[in-house]
């Protein structure tokens, strides 16, 4: 019993582990890839380490860089548990900060509290108005919620495009020839308290303190359990009168949610004012999309997400710190971030073959009759 319990700990251990050993095998290869353009890897490295953590201000960026990346993964979180798959962070990121910004350039004559938490409320609201439309499509027609929050991602990027050229435009840009598609700027009351001299932002401790309280929301109330009982059966789920479309619903309502607050954040704690190239990921510099790594980094696990977004926010901030020191293209850049996604999605493939394959020696054992022990077989045979 003492060695099934090891090796049942040993194989957990190994699991958490794949993660980790996809990412170093990740970046092994981009060390490669730096060597056959004629530059020293360790150099390389050693300058997106220092980038990321080479000083207070250095970490402080990479904490801001995983900011929304949590607030996104803790939602990713939710929706995976439920079994709905949510690749509209981007979408609802957008929606979340329209609503947020929209509040604090219109109610200026509120205290900058009441403001910043009506402001956050909206965010919220947001995210997920627009996570919850591909939930009711799911839930209630079927409609497969990978095209239909793919799709939302889209529409919301128009509408941000609409309105910052047009009814939330910055009065300053309104007359140009060339206009920039930006809001005004918010007042400094209404901004987000900022540890000086760096740019951290109190929106990082609220990321973290919801990362614990959605842990205790999935695993320690009712309604959490309901959400993971519907993702890993729904028809069981149904049977023991679970109703399962209102938490299909509900998980991609929640997981929207956060991706609407990450958006506001964004624009209260860091940019305060709405901004963007055209495209989605000018003003949310794909933390929608960076945001499911980091959760499926950290296990589908809210509070394992914390130190997941952590590094994601280090990759981001010291490749650029890298791009600059030893002179590397910007296309290694991405291109080293994207090998990083590809094998750590990757290796949760194979983290689920290891459990089917733990689960079906399991059943094998269960199965099996029982052998006698070799004392007995030996009294047996000798018929003492």
């Amino acid at each position: 019993m003492k060695k099934l319990f090891q090796s049942e700990w040993i194989s957990r251990l190994i699991d958490a582990s794949l993660p980790v050993f996809a990412a170093m095998a990740a970046l092994l290869i981009g060390a490669v890839m730096l060597f056959l353009l004629k530059v020293n890897p360790v150099e390389a490295y050693k300058a997106l380490w220092d980038g990321a953590f080479g000083s207070s201000n250095a970490f402080a960026e990479t904490l801001v860089k995983a900011t929304p990346l949590l607030l996104v993964g803790i939602g990713i979180c939710i929706s995976f548990r439920g079994d709905v798959i949510n690749i509209g962070g981007e979408g609802q990121m957008i929606i979340g900060a329209i609503l947020a910004t929209w509040v604090g350039l219109n109610f200026t004559g509120l205290p900058g509290w009441l403001v910043i938490t009506i402001s956050m409320l909206a965010g919220f609201l947001g995210g997920a108005i627009w996570g919850g439309i591909p939930g009711v499509l799911k839930a209630y027609f079927s409609v497969n919620e990978i095209l239909s929050t793919v799709m939302m991602n889209a529409i919301a990027v128009q509408m941000m495009n609409f309105f910052l050229r047009g009814p939330m435009i910055d009065p300053s840009q309104a007359e140009l020839a060339s206009k920039i598609p930006q809001t005004a700027r918010l007042l400094e009351i209404f901004r987000l308290p900022r540890l000086a001299p760096t740019r951290l932002h109190l929106g990082a401790l609220i990321a973290v303190i919801l990362a614990i309280l959605v842990y205790i929301l999935l695993w320690r109330t009712t309604l959490g359990y309901r959400i993971r009982a519907v993702g890993q059966n729904p028809h069981a789920s149904r049977y023991a009168g679970i109703k399962v479309q209102r938490y299909v619903v509900l998980a991609l309502l929640l997981s929207g949610a956060f991706a609407g607050l990450a958006g506001a954040t964004q624009v209260f704690g860091v940019n305060y004012r709405m901004i963007t190239d055209g495209s989605s990921s000018g003003f949310t510099g794909s933390a929608g999309f960076n945001g499911i790594v980091a959760a499926l980094f950290g296990q589908l696990h809210p509070i394992l997400t914390i130190p997941a977004s952590i590094l994601f926010g280090a990759l981001l901030v010291g490749a650029n710190s890298m791009q600059r020191v030893v002179q590397v293209p910007s296309a290694l850049v991405t291109a080293l971030n994207g090998l990083v996604v590809v094998f750590v999605v990757s290796s949760e493939f194979w983290r689920r073959r290891r459990q089917r394959r733990r689960l079906a020696a399991a059943k094998q054992n269960d199965e099996s009759p029982p052998q006698p022990e070799p004392e007995k077989l030996q009294q047996l045979e000798t018929g003492a």
